[in-house]
């Protein structure tokens, strides 16, 4: 994983709706990347609908949630339509990303990962699961973004 305390690299990825997104268009705000293995795969899918059930909880706090993985743009799509997720779901299907947050497993996917950027992005908070069906919960992260105004 990316080293706490270090400048957050910045990127553009191509978004569900086929735009562009760059981390850098939120610089001043606290943004929670959750890299994750595939769309439309069972803990994924759990995951981030709970991350979508509880969006006004991030959003209180301040952080842009963006998913990535290194499914296709049409994949993204088709998955952030169907759930109706409120936040970007980019595809890293060049896997720059997945290999720039050291967020990228041996299969060739994204590992299930999280990285937490400070509004001057920094990365303050940087965790990979050891198993792929296991995810983080939403309480689990805001009590990270918490612990940064402390």
């Amino acid at each position: 994983m990316i080293s706490v305390g270090s400048k957050a690299p910045d990127f553009s990825l191509l978004d569900q709706h086929g735009k562009s997104v760059s981390l850098s268009a939120f610089k001043g705000k606290k943004v929670l990347l959750v890299f994750y293995p595939g769309d439309n795969t069972p803990v994924c899918t759990t995951q981030l609908c709970s991350y979508r059930d509880n969006f006004s909880a991030f959003e209180q706090a301040g952080v842009q949630v963006l998913g990535i993985s290194t499914d296709s743009p049409e994949s993204k799509k088709n998955f952030a339509e169907k759930y109706q997720f409120p936040f970007p779901i980019l595809s890293d299907k060049e896997k720059t990303v997945s290999k720039q947050y050291d967020a990228l497993s041996f299969f060739g996917v994204s590992q299930r990962a999280y990285v937490l950027i400070d509004e001057e992005g920094t990365v303050v908070y940087a965790h990979s699961e050891l198993l792929p069906v296991v995810y983080r919960s939403v309480n689990e992260l805001l009590s990270q973004v918490q612990s940064l105004s402390k």
